[in-house]
């Protein structure tokens, strides 16, 4: 898998997840998730089939969050696994039609374990803190998140309160996919935020 600069996390958007996600799209945003942590199943899976409608045809990539059944069921292009849900393996043999599978990974052993197991990319963080967790995963950092960039065979996502001002930082760390969840998830406009996250990135240097 190449690596795809943007990644979005869509949680709780404050314009409405499929606002969002045709935000992400008309920006040419090669990722995008949906994290529904607290919601019921069948909700999950009636907001993954309209994001799935809004993604399809375009070259935006469509992954669920935690549960590949859901994505199965909703069509969706991949999962994205935590280190306590379903291991990567078992997603590939359970639901091949899955052509994705990310992983979480938050310190250098767990990505190293990740080599073995053969995601298609995996998340890297928290870089700085960040509320959007209820159990928060202790802070990374930069350097350590730009080395398991350099060690792994796959992208790795730097993932945990990049915003607008953090953003040059990470692009001028060298770590070319980034994951943003707030920035663009409480704005009342979600593509005036994506489109000047994209203007930072692009002036920093970054491929998106």
């Amino acid at each position: 898998m190449d690596n795809f600069g943007f990644y979005l996390v869509m949680t709780d958007p404050a314009a409405g997840y499929v606002k969002c996600c045709e935000a992400a799209v008309k920006a040419g945003v090669k990722m995008v998730q949906l994290r529904m942590k607290r919601a019921p199943r069948e909700e999950i899976v009636r907001t993954a089939k309209e994001l799935r409608r809004v993604t399809m045809g375009s070259e935006t990539k469509f992954i669920v969050n935690d549960d590949p059944s859901i994505a199965a069921e909703a069509e969706a292009d991949g999962v994205h696994v935590g280190q306590g849900d379903m291991g990567v393996k078992e997603v590939r043999m359970r639901f091949p039609e899955l052509k994705i599978v990310g992983l979480s990974t938050h310190n250098l052993e767990q990505a190293r374990e990740a080599m073995g197991l053969g995601p298609d990319y995996i998340g890297t963080g928290p870089c700085w803190a960040t509320p959007t967790k209820d159990i928060p995963d202790p802070t990374l950092g930069l350097e350590t998140a730009k080395a398991i960039h350099e060690m792994v065979p796959f992208p790795a996502v730097a993932i945990g309160g990049i915003d607008s001002e953090r953003l040059p930082a990470v692009i001028k760390a060298g770590l070319k996919n980034w994951a943003v969840v707030r920035s663009v998830c409480r704005a009342s406009d979600p593509y005036a935020a994506i489109r000047g996250l994209l203007a930072i990135a692009e002036e920093a240097g970054t491929i998106c």
